[in-house]
C-alpha cells in the first residue's frame, strides 16, 4: 500500500524559474485555479436566472451569502460591512477548496501549511495595518486590557503580544491539521477496502462502510473549517476595529 502521505506531494506541472527562484506551476496551483473557476462558475450559473422563489442552486448560493453575512455582522459588528466581500471570498475559496479536495484524484491545497499559513499571514498583516491606520498609536492599547492595574503591565503586555502574534499560527495550523488528518484517515481506510477485496469479500464491506461514514464526516469538517476560518478572521478584525 502506498504511503497515505504521498497524496500531499507537490508536483511540478509547468517548470518556471526566475532569478534562481522556483515559481513553477504545480498541482497545488492548478487546484487553486480550479477552485476559483468552479466557485465563480457556480455563482454565475446560480444567479443567471434569479427568481423570487429560488431554485436549488439559487437557494444554495443565497444561503452561502447569508452565512457569510451573518458571520460578519455577528463577529465584526459596527463598521464590518466594508469587509464583507473579503470575508465572503475567503470563506468560499476555502470551502470549495476543501470540498473539491475530497474528489478522487483531486489535490487538497488546504492540506499544506505553506498555503494555509500564507493565507493566515496575509490576513494577520492586513488586519494589523487596518488597526494601525484607523487608530494610530492607540492601536497598541490592544496589548493592555482596559481597567487592568498599571503595575500588571510588565506581565500582561508580553502575554498579550505573544497571544496576538500566535494568531496566524493558530489560524493556519488549525485548517492544515484538520485537512491532513482527515485525508490520511480516508486513505488508510480506503487501502483496507482494496486489500480486503472491496465488495467481493465480506470483510471488505466493513471498511467500506467506515469509509462512507468518514467521507460524510470529512464533508462536514470541510464546511466547518471554512466557517471557523471566516469566524476567526472576523473576530480578529473586530479587535482591530474596536480595540477590545
Amino acid at each position: 500500500m502506498a504511503s497515505p502521505l504521498r497524496q500531499f506531494d507537490i508536483k511540478e506541472l509547468i517548470p518556471v524559474e526566475i532569478a534562481g527562484y522556483n515559481i513553477s506551476f504545480t498541482n497545488a496551483s492548478l487546484w487553486m485555479v480550479i477552485t476559483v473557476v468552479s466557485s465563480v462558475m457556480f455563482f454565475m450559473i446560480a444567479t443567471s436566472k434569479r427568481r423570487i422563489v429560488p431554485g436549488v442552486l439559487q437557494a444554495f448560493a443565497e444561503n452561502l451569502l447569508e452565512v457569510a453575512s451573518t458571520v460578519v455582522t455577528d463577529n465584526v459588528g459596527r463598521g464590518g460591512k466594508p469587509f464583507f466581500p473579503f470575508v465572503f471570498c475567503l470563506f468560499i475559496f476555502i470551502l470549495f477548496g476543501n470540498l473539491l479536495g475530497l474528489v478522487p484524484t483531486a489535490f487538497t491545497f488546504t492540506s499544506h501549511l505553506a498555503v494555509t499559513g500564507a493565507m493566515a499571514l496575509i490576513i494577520f498583516v492586513t488586519i494589523t495595518l487596518i488597526g494601525i491606520f484607523r487608530h494610530g498609536l492607540r492601536f497598541f492599547t490592544l496589548f493592555f486590557p482596559s481597567g487592568a492595574p498599571i503595575v500588571s503591565a510588565p506581565v500582561l503586555v508580553p502575554i498579550e503580544i505573544v497571544s496576538y502574534l500566535s494568531r496566524p499560527v493558530s489560524l493556519g495550523v488549525r485548517l492544515f491539521a484538520n485537512m491532513v488528518a482527515g485525508h490520511v484517515l480516508l486513505k488508510v481506510i480506503g487501502g483496507f477496502v482494496v486489500s480486503l477485496g472491496a465488495f467481493f469479500v465480506i470483510p471488505g464491506v466493513v471498511p467500506f462502510a467506515a469509509l462512507v461514514a468518514v467521507t460524510v464526516l470529512e464533508i462536514m469538517v470541510a464546511v466547518i473549517q471554512a466557517y471557523v476560518f471566516a469566524i476567526l478572521t472576523c473576530v480578529y478584525l473586530h479587535d482591530a476595529l474596536h480595540l477590545h
